[in-house]
């Protein structure tokens, strides 16, 4: 008779459940960093522009 296959199960879902963490993980970073903060940081400089100019009489 065959021994049964213990702990497969187990092993495998600690693998796939660390996998999806560390993926989830790293496209999270990678959103925030690559695609969030770039997009701020020109929406603040814009409107930081735009505030320059006014005070300086360019646009009413």
């Amino acid at each position: 008779m065959i021994a049964p296959i213990t702990g497969k199960l187990r092993k495998r879902f600690i693998t796939d459940l660390s996998t999806a963490m560390g993926l989830a993980i790293a496209g999270g970073y990678g959103f925030w960093y690559g695609l969030h903060l770039p997009s701020v940081r020109r929406r603040e400089q814009f409107y930081l522009n735009l505030e320059q100019r006014r005070k300086a009489g360019e646009i009413v």
